[in-house]
């Protein structure tokens, strides 16, 4: 039996993407050859017959903390990072619907014009039918990184996992990037993360996570064809758990 053969471990998922994932190979913006992989990666899945919602972050065209640090009001630069998610929402509801599927882009900032506002009855309908839902705007308050809104959010909707895609396969016990001699996770408990401060998820997100039992995958969204592994039940990445 294949990979793609096999039964979905998970009924419901939320994939939680940096505005970072989106650069590709470029400096600023949306690589549309990436948006494209990644739609495709979420179609697939969803042709096993599993729910699936995404939270995107706005990184790529504005960090509201980087020009907070700079003097501008911290407040309103974070609105506008959340304006930032939004823009990234919509180009993945583009991407998702020029593949055929159907999507649907929630936001928690009022935006009517362009989007849905977030209500979770209502989300929760798209999910049972089919549809991919898109988180937008954050959680729609300063101060919360979107990484707390994916814990948010997938708690809402009572996701089976939530599943970080970061530009590593897992969490190490150091920046691989700086120490080859870094080792990967397997598995880790929310406390072990928080006591060692393994910078994988600000501090808010993982508590939510460990208090409603929600676990954490955390993967590498630059190896094609790893969160149709994820579903399946392969080990990949590192998965976050209370025990």
């Amino acid at each position: 039996m294949t990979t793609s053969e096999k039964a979905p471990r998970y009924r419901r998922i939320l994939v939680k993407l940096s505005g970072e994932a989106l650069l590709g190979s470029a400096d600023y913006g949306i690589d549309p050859a990436v948006l494209k992989r990644i739609a495709h990666e979420i179609k697939d899945i969803a042709a096993l017959g599993v729910q699936v919602a995404v939270v995107i972050g706005g990184g790529n065209i504005f960090r509201g903390a980087g020009l907070a640090r700079a003097g501008m009001d911290r407040v309103t630069g974070d609105q506008m990072g959340m304006l930032a998610t939004v823009m990234n929402a919509l180009a993945m509801q583009d991407a998702l619907e020029g593949i055929g599927m159907h999507a649907r882009v929630q936001s928690a900032i009022r935006i009517n014009e362009v989007c849905e506002d977030f209500i979770r009855r209502r989300a929760v309908r798209h999910l049972e039918k089919g549809r991919i839902v898109i988180f937008a705007g954050g959680t729609g308050n300063p101060f919360f990184t979107t990484d707390t809104a994916a814990s948010l959010r997938a708690i809402e909707i009572e996701a089976d996992v939530l599943l970080k895609a970061t530009k590593v396969n897992g969490i190490y016990s150091d920046d691989p990037v700086k120490n080859p001699q870094a080792t990967r996770h397997a598995r880790l408990t929310f406390d072990r993360v928080l006591n060692e401060r393994l910078n994988v998820m600000d501090a808010t997100a993982i508590v939510m996570c460990r208090d409603n039992r929600l676990p954490l995958q955390v993967f590498n969204l630059n190896n094609a064809g790893d969160l149709m592994r994820i579903v399946s039940g392969e080990d990949v990445g590192t998965v976050v758990t209370n025990d």
